[in-house]
């Protein structure tokens, strides 16, 4: 995969240097370039920015330098169409569905906008060169793109073939299959008055299976109980109905829905 990032800030980018990421990129599975916007502008001062039409607080980032940049890493050699992610609280939620889906890809370009954000001309431009997908870590408001990127760079990298060395860790992490993570633990056993589950030294690992999908329910039911309508209860077995009919669940024509005093929440 090649990932190229474009920033007014291309210092920020250097986190992706470090740990698994970086390993990546010096092994070869990812390709990975930040781009410095200033650099494709034409005035001696290097502006990128300049006063909205209508008038309004803030600054608006000019078209000209995005369309230069864009231009220059559209395509680089690729087959297929690259992908165009624009950080933004108007955009799509990222989720782990979405980084799957997107580390299927050949080319990511992220453009990293700033103060009020970029001319819209450019994201209409774009659609011609790009698949462009405005995309927002979560309903808030960041300085600019820089850190979601950030964090969207792992979340796909890390789901690239050799970035992990466990295949098997991604399949047993939160969200992907819908749930949280169960709660894991290590050596020593006993510890300041606090002990590791005794099923966990068991050896049977049925049991382990099954108390780790169940507390996969009991997490995802406490902290984050909107994910729990969106399971699929086709897949449930007897006893994971079982352990959600105890953490107050039930399914409802083929739908799992919470119960309230011991009625359905319609």
């Amino acid at each position: 995969m090649r990932i190229d990032v474009v920033s007014i800030f291309p210092e920020y980018l250097a986190p992706l240097e470090l740990s698994l990421i970086g390993k990546a990129r010096q092994d070869g599975l990812l390709e990975l370039n930040v781009h410095d916007l200033r650099s494709f502008t034409t005035d001696r001062h290097r502006t990128v920015d300049d006063t909205p039409y209508g008038g309004g607080a803030g600054m608006v980032m000019k078209p000209e330098p995005w369309a230069q940049a864009l231009e220059s890493v559209a395509g680089a050699g690729m087959d297929s169409k690259p992908v165009l992610i624009v950080p933004s609280p108007a955009g799509e939620k990222f989720n782990q569905a979405l980084a799957y889906e997107l580390a299927e890809e050949q080319q990511l370009v992220f453009a990293c906008g700033r103060y009020e954000g970029i001319d819209e001309r450019v994201i209409d431009w774009a659609q011609d060169h790009f698949t462009v997908r405005p995309v927002s870590l979560g309903d808030y408001v960041l300085n600019g793109g820089e850190v979601a990127v950030l964090a969207m760079v792992e979340a796909i990298g890390r789901l690239l073939p050799g970035v992990v060395g466990n295949p098997e860790s991604l399949v047993e992490e939160s969200h992907s299959d819908g749930l949280l993570e169960y709660p894991v633990y290590t050596k020593p056993s006993a510890w300041r008055d606090h002990d590791v589950p005794p099923v966990l030294l068991s050896g049977n690992h049925g049991k382990i299976a099954q108390w780790r999908r169940h507390e996969q329910f009991r997490r995802t039911a406490e902290r984050r109980p909107d994910l729990m309508e969106g399971l699929d209860a086709g897949v449930l077995s007897r006893a994971d109905r079982q352990a959600l009919a105890d953490l107050g669940y039930d399914v409802v024509d083929g739908r799992l829905r919470a119960k309230r005093d011991g009625k359905d929440n319609n």
